[in-house]
């Protein structure tokens, strides 16, 4: 023991300005990431209102969620929906607009991903939508709806359970466009032409082929990473449906588990049942994450 720890400490010192150079971000991940989540999962064992200290209640938060807290299984419905429909969604649109771009002239190419990639990172977008989607006349859907005789006065489509869910849904695939699809961009740039012209000559002979056969499996990190971005973003769904349906939404119709952490902790101060649902939330996230990686890596390997 006294042996190893000697030979950890030479280490070390051989390397001192690589330990160095990534001590900030091991702080940072420390008390931004590792501290939080081990603060939260104590905290969901307590009762906690930010006032007085926290008490002990065992599992009680969690049979809450589980037994009685019927707006937690609508926001648990509506998280699963959007990860599940707008996660696979935005993943393969992403690699499918990277690669359709991707043998474009150069120009072009960066004149491309920039229209693509701008949404994600543009705030007037929900200004957009939330006037396509107005309640009253002047909405362009009502407008064109009305103006078509397709109905007769204005759909409430930010203020009616049937519609709110389907609209951020679709908001979040349009705002989905970002770092994953970059990543593959710079993926499918890095890709070697040889490889096209070795796999033509041992009987390739179209752009599917040499998606199964080359591309994929050389975009192994990309695909890691696009997956991943994805999957948190999908999970942690909240500006999307707070700026359009409100905060809460009519009957949480449009409402994720991130938004209900938020109402619980932010509004009623119940810090120690907001802090199991995240912890309920991380699981999940976790969970899926290594789901995805499992199938990507068939695919990349």
């Amino acid at each position: 023991m006294a042996d190893r720890k000697t030979s950890t400490l030479r280490e070390v010192r051989r390397n001192w300005s690589s330990y160095a150079m990534l001590a900030p971000f091991t702080v940072l991940f420390l008390f931004f990431t590792i501290i939080p989540i081990v603060s939260a999962v104590c905290l969901s064992f307590t009762s906690f209102d930010m006032v007085r200290l926290p008490r002990f209640v065992g599992f009680s938060n969690y049979l809450r969620l589980i037994l009685s807290d019927d707006i937690f299984l609508t926001t648990l419905k509506n998280t699963l929906l959007i990860a599940f429909i707008t996660g696979p969604i935005s993943f393969f649109a992403c690699f499918f607009f990277a690669w359709m771009i991707n043998d474009l002239p150069h120009r072009v190419r960066m004149l491309l991903t920039f229209v693509f990639y701008a949404p994600s990172i543009s705030g007037s977008l929900f200004v957009i939508f939330a006037w396509v989607f107005s309640s009253d006349v002047y909405g362009f859907m009502n407008a064109n709806l009305i103006r078509l005789g397709i109905v007769n006065e204005p759909v409430q489509w930010l203020s009616d359970p049937r519609y709110m869910l389907t609209i951020v849904m679709t908001v979040q695939i349009w705002m989905s466009l970002g770092a994953g699809f970059l990543s593959f961009i710079a993926g499918l740039q890095g890709i070697d032409r040889q490889l096209y012209e070795a796999g033509a000559i041992d009987g390739i002979r179209n752009r599917g082929q040499e998606l199964i056969y080359i591309t994929f499996p050389h975009m192994g990190p990309q695909l890691f990473f696009a997956a991943v971005m994805q999957i948190g973003a999908c999970f942690s769904v909240s500006t999307v449906s707070i700026m359009l349906a409100g905060f809460p939404s009519t009957d949480y119709a449009a409402d994720t588990i991130i938004t209900y952490i938020m109402d619980v902790g932010n509004v009623r101060f119940e810090m120690g049942y907001a802090s199991a649902i995240a912890v309920v939330l991380f699981f999940m996230m976790l969970l899926t994450n290594q789901i995805v990686r499992s199938l990507i890596k068939r695919v990349a390997d």
